[in-house]
């Protein structure tokens, strides 16, 4: 649910008037999404009593189906579902692989992984890697009953990881669009007050769920947010990379 909808965003160089377009799709996405969520979580408690619910809290849409339309409902269900996590693969190797390209490209990772393929035009060294990383980690989890512990902790705190980098996000657009928060209504509230209201939400979702977690969440949140320091440093000390030495810039007016 939390992933996806930005992908856009990140294919900006593979789009036509890539400048407004990824914008404007993000934008729409978000729209859709609040209107699908909105839907299906009143569905979801209008079918079954709660209790039910989590009862079945790791099959619940297939339950659901089952409860309304019998085995057949519940067998197209899981279809959809089955279809929805090879999309979701998909979509992730697109994100995770430009991701790496942009980093790659400031030589903030090795500068191997910004390679781009000169026939079809896509980061193709990053593309491999994520989805060779994706597939070992897929095949490690189901075959080591430890690691698949480790990695179910790691699934429960994506949560907070998301929310954390959306808050980050948010800021960004803010400083980016400084000059413009304070020339009309419109750009008040756009780049303004909804990216500082949303920030502030989700700061306060972080800090609750951080609060409500358990010792081996907080430990694996420590740990990634330590890995991520670490590798930082590697850029900027060993990689030298120039992306520290960019000055800070800003949309125009």
């Amino acid at each position: 649910m939390l992933a996806g909808w930005d992908a856009t965003v990140y294919v900006n160089e593979e789009v036509k008037h890539r400048r407004h377009n990824p914008g404007k799709a993000a934008v729409i996405a978000v729209a859709l999404l609040i209107a699908i969520y909105t839907f299906s979580q009143i569905g979801l408690q209008g079918v079954v009593s709660p209790g039910k619910l989590q009862a079945n809290s790791s099959s619940v849409l297939v339950y659901v189906a089952q409860a309304l339309g019998g085995g057949p409902a519940a067998k197209v269900m899981a279809l959809a579902l089955a279809l929805s996590v090879i999309a979701s693969t998909g979509v992730s190797i697109v994100i995770l692989a430009r991701m790496i390209y942009g980093m790659a490209s400031h030589r903030v990772l090795p500068s191997i992984l910004g390679n781009v393929s000169p026939r079809y035009a896509t980061p193709a060294v990053a593309s491999v890697v994520v989805g060779v990383i994706l597939v070992a980690v897929t095949w490690i989890y189901l075959l080591s009953g430890s690691i698949a512990n480790a990695f179910t902790q790691l699934i429960d705190v994506t949560g907070i990881l998301y929310a954390s980098f959306y808050i980050l996000t948010a800021f960004s657009a803010i400083v980016y669009y400084r000059r413009r928060i304070f020339s009309n209504a419109w750009d008040a509230v756009l780049v303004g007050i909804l990216p500082l209201a949303a920030a502030g939400f989700l700061v306060w979702i972080v800090i609750r769920s951080w609060q409500n977690a358990p010792g081996s969440q907080r430990w694996s949140l420590f740990g990634i947010v330590m890995a991520g320091v670490a590798l930082m440093l590697v850029a900027r000390y060993i990689l030298r990379s120039p992306f520290f030495r960019i000055p800070r810039e800003s949309a125009p007016r």
